[in-house]
């Protein structure tokens, strides 16, 4: 999916209201960046992927106060350059080392879990009859 850049703008007096806002924005799921943006900062630029204006602009009306949606659109993204130096050589194969991933063991315990609390299971030695031991 590509990514969007959204910029809204709000009317806070305070820069205890416009933290508020940059942090009730960078809240919402999807966004990456968040920024202020213009001359009087009243502006945030936001830049994520999946990111829903409507929900944005709610949790910021309720937050902060008047909230206005300036922009929606899609962020393009550029190609990086290649190495300037594409030409140096590569080390050779001998000084290459490679590792196996370490995975840890499963050790698989006869645990129960009642109201979070683990406990061990007794296993004692008539654990296995299944006849009636009264008759």
């Amino acid at each position: 999916m590509a990514k969007q850049k959204i910029v809204v703008k709000m009317a806070v007096n305070s820069e205890k209201k416009s933290r508020k806002a940059l942090k009730i924005a960078v809240s919402v799921a999807g966004v990456e960046s968040a920024s202020f943006v213009g001359s009087d900062k009243h502006q945030i630029a936001l830049t994520g992927e999946r990111i829903d204006p409507i929900q944005l602009t709610k949790l910021l009306k309720k937050g902060v106060g008047h909230t206005e949606l300036v922009s929606v659109g899609s962020v393009e993204e550029t190609a990086p350059a290649p190495p300037a130096s594409a030409t140096a050589p590569a080390p050779p194969a001998s000084a290459t080392v490679s590792q196996a991933p370490i995975v840890a063991p499963q050790i698989n315990y006869p645990y129960c879990y009642n109201y979070g609390v683990p406990y061990n299971i007794y296993q004692g030695p008539y654990n296995n009859d299944l006849a009636c031991s009264i008759m």
